[in-house]
């Protein structure tokens, strides 16, 4: 039995999701606001609307919002 691997980011934990499900439909699941975080398959940043399958593995990464201070 498999499912969509996700990796989540401070803190750092794993946890499986049945797919194939949206990016969108995982974050809602995750409750997680999709403006505050990036998913990424591999090397590459997916939007909301990609479908991941059962096979796949992503990491959850919050956005590191911050300034020069200038």
């Amino acid at each position: 039995m498999g499912g969509v691997k996700v990796v989540l980011r401070n803190p750092r934990r794993e946890l499986e999701v049945a797919g194939p499900l949206r990016v969108k439909a995982l974050l809602d699941k995750l409750e997680l606001n999709r403006e505050s975080v990036l998913v990424i398959r591999g090397d590459t940043l997916v939007t909301e609307d990609a479908l991941l399958g059962d096979t796949d593995e992503i990491e959850v990464r919050p956005v590191i919002s911050g300034g020069c201070g200038a």
